[in-house]
């Protein structure tokens, strides 16, 4: 398998994904503009212009006619996937730190960061309600008191999200209710990514406690769990084979050494049921933030960026 190396951003990165029919990549970072790309050869189609900060997540619609992006200039904004354009800009009064679309893509969600005087919020947005998008008022305001939230994902069914918060904790809320489903403590660090896998039954967390844990997905029942020695930034499941793909590493301000070794950069392969390592990929001059699998049988298994 011939590696494909794409340039494009200034700073590193915060998030890679793949549409549902896996021909585009888009991609984001601490730089404020997100790109798309196709994922067969790496052509870059274009670039996202609106934000004034750095990108911290993102996500696209099912029919891949709209994306969502969540930056630090304290907006989520929901684009034209094809043109570019501006569709809705929601502003917030701190930091917007995760987002996503419902299974339906009538819901959009977006967490805010505990900061600048502000508290934690889970905000739900039906963007076919004209008053709710230019009002900027959510039909659904969850205030998170405690631990704030770093990850939000919509859950195997739309009647939920699930969160990752600073913390380690991982909880499900209702959004029509507001009401705190479940909350599992099995992480004592920071949750750093969560992603379903290709069915939505199994949930796979990455943590700076160094492990990733296999979960499922309604229920939290823990499944699994997978060890390295270094903080673990994300963590991805095959959608073809008894697979888990870890990334993370050392801050490029903690490494003291030039040596790729130091900073331990590397992939790392687990296999999902016995918990053991079967390979490594390296490369990496910098910690691993964000990798993703291709959801389509036919097509590269998998994308790593640093």
């Amino acid at each position: 398998m011939k590696p494909i190396l794409l340039q494009a951003h200034e700073r590193s990165l915060t998030k890679i994904l793949y549409n549902k029919d896996g021909d585009l990549l888009f991609t984001a970072s601490k730089h404020n503009l997100p790109n798309v790309w196709w994922s067969v050869n790496g052509e870059r189609l274009g670039t996202y212009n609106g934000h004034n900060g750095a990108i911290w997540d993102m996500a696209v619609s099912s029919d891949s006619t709209q994306l969502i992006t969540a930056s630090a200039d304290q907006s989520c904004i929901v684009w034209d996937c094809e043109t570019g354009k501006i569709l809705h800009q929601l502003t917030a009064k701190s930091p917007v730190r995760s987002c996503g679309f419902s299974l339906t893509d009538n819901i959009i969600c977006f967490t805010t960061d505990k900061s600048m005087g502000q508290p934690c919020f889970i905000k739900f947005f039906d963007i076919r309600d004209k008053e709710q998008v230019e009002t900027n008022i959510p039909f659904r305001d969850i205030q998170i008191d405690d631990s704030k939230v770093n990850r939000m994902i919509w859950g195997t069914v739309e009647d939920y999200v699930i969160t990752g918060h600073e913390n380690g904790q991982i909880c499900q809320y209702d959004w029509k209710t507001g009401e705190r489903l479940r909350v599992d403590h099995s992480h004592d660090a920071l949750i750093k990514d969560l992603q379903l896998s290709k069915d939505r039954t199994m949930l796979i967390t990455a943590s700076k406690d160094t492990t990733a844990k296999l979960f499922d997905a309604k229920t939290f029942q823990f499944l699994k769990s997978y060890k390295t020695d270094r903080p673990v930034n994300s963590a991805a499941i095959s959608p073809i084979k008894h697979h888990i793909l870890l990334g993370g590493g050392q801050e490029a301000m903690e490494v003291t050494t030039s040596h790729t070794k130091s900073g331990k950069f590397e992939a790392r392969f687990f296999h999902l049921i016995f918990e053991e390592e079967i390979g490594r990929v390296k490369g990496h001059f910098g910690p691993i933030n964000t990798l993703a699998f291709i959801l389509t049988v036919n097509s590269t298994p998998v994308v790593l960026r640093m």
